[in-house]
């Protein structure tokens, strides 16, 4: 027996931002508060937005006070402008962390206390309202923010969450024409980042029959469409399929859970403030490499769904194939495959590891259990950007 979850209307296709308009209207809504990273208002994604809102002569106000990767007090300030607003309706349109403060900010508003209360790890706060209807739209194809419950928060040096099903979307969007002006950079971490959803769902010790549907989909359309959308960035069927690949790696793993790439990725952002897709896509390969003998038939999997060569090769020949691939995948879009690279040193694996084996939900979910000793060797691995491959 299992449940799958997910935000409680999904609307997609090109254009599909102008739908606002009629939610506005079922929603009844008076006060509306627009969350946007900056670079979106500057470039002028807001505008269907705000010429809707004011066509309806709504009441609006744009909030651009949000930074990647989000410390607590980014959330605090988020949550303290909603409750002065006086909001009955928020939009969330960004990148995953606009999104999750989008969320975080529509539930606090009702409750009290602060942000870090309600973290998963470090909180003594329970959600107990669902907060104020929200509508979340993504700016790029990676995150999967948008049909999650978690917002993710960075700490001195690691990350924590909050999750609550009171954080799902009332209604996410995707609009495809809104990731045609992503750098190659951002295109090739988000699109790493939602490949990563997608393997390490399937991978998960809770996946089920729908997530597995989901999250080959996902690897097949995001492989096949990464490498055009990074280097090719004009190709619209290429940006469009990978939306779609970004979005249902997001129900997957919102649904299965990923585990031992983001466990390991969380301390990189909150030590060195490495963007989130980076820190998954430079320790992708390697966590693989670690994690393969556990999942051998679903690395198979994987192999064909990546069109890699399996006749008369053995299992364990295939699955270290997939490991070799991941590398070469991450390579191919332009991104960093060593810690070197980031300028991170030996020295600090220690505190690397110290923080990674703590996100032990995360780690859970792994076909293989981590220890500490795993967990270093993974990081210096990643260190000296070397593969083990079965040696």
């Amino acid at each position: 027996m299992y449940q799958f979850v997910s935000p409680i209307k999904i609307i997609t296709g090109e254009g599909s931002i102008v739908k606002i308009k009629d939610i506005i209207e079922d929603l009844n809504a008076k006060r509306v508060m627009i969350f946007a990273d900056p670079v979106i208002v500057n470039i002028g994604q807001t505008k269907k937005i705000e010429s809707i809102l004011d066509e309806k002569k709504i009441d609006y106000k744009i909030y651009t006070e949000i930074s990647p990767e989000p410390p607590l007090e980014v959330g605090d300030k988020a949550v303290q402008a909603v409750k002065e607003f006086q909001a009955d309706l928020l939009i969330g349109i960004g990148g995953g962390s606009c999104l999750d403060i989008t969320k975080a900010s529509s539930v606090l508003a009702n409750h009290e206390g602060n942000v870090k209360d309600y973290l998963n790890l470090y909180g003594t706060k329970s959600i107990t309202e669902k907060g104020i209807p929200k509508i979340l739209i993504p700016t790029t194809a990676g995150t999967g923010a948008e049909v999650t419950d978690i917002a993710v928060f960075s700490l001195k040096d690691t990350k924590d969450v909050i999750t609550h099903e009171h954080l799902l979307a009332d209604i996410a969007i995707i609009d495809p024409e809104l990731t045609y002006t992503l750098p190659p950079k951002v295109t090739a971490s988000s699109g790493i980042d939602a490949f990563t959803h997608a393997i390490e769902a399937y991978t998960s010790v809770n996946a089920t029959e729908l997530t597995d549907v989901l999250a080959q989909e996902a690897m097949r359309k995001i492989n096949g469409h990464i490498r055009t959308a990074v280097w090719h960035g004009a190709n619209k069927e290429a940006r469009k399929e990978m939306a779609w690949g970004s979005l249902i790696a997001g129900l997957s793993f919102y649904n299965a859970g990923v585990a031992g790439v983001h466990a390991l990725a969380y301390p990189l952002g909150g030590l060195f403030k490495i963007p989130h897709g980076e820190s998954n896509a430079v320790l992708l390969p390697y966590v693989y490499d670690y994690i393969w003998p556990a999942c051998l038939p679903k690395m198979k999997k994987i192999a064909e769904v990546l069109q890699l060569p399996t006749e008369n090769k053995h299992d364990r020949e295939i699955a270290l194939s997939v490991v070799q691939y991941l590398h070469d995948l991450v390579k191919d879009t332009g991104l960093p495959t060593s810690l070197k690279e980031y300028g991170i040193q030996e020295k600090d694996i220690e505190i690397l590891a110290q923080n990674g084996i703590e996100q032990k939900r995360l780690l859970s979910r792994s076909p293989r259990p981590f220890t500490l000793d795993a967990v270093k060797s993974i990081y210096q691995a990643a260190y000296e950007g070397k593969l083990a491959l079965g040696q």
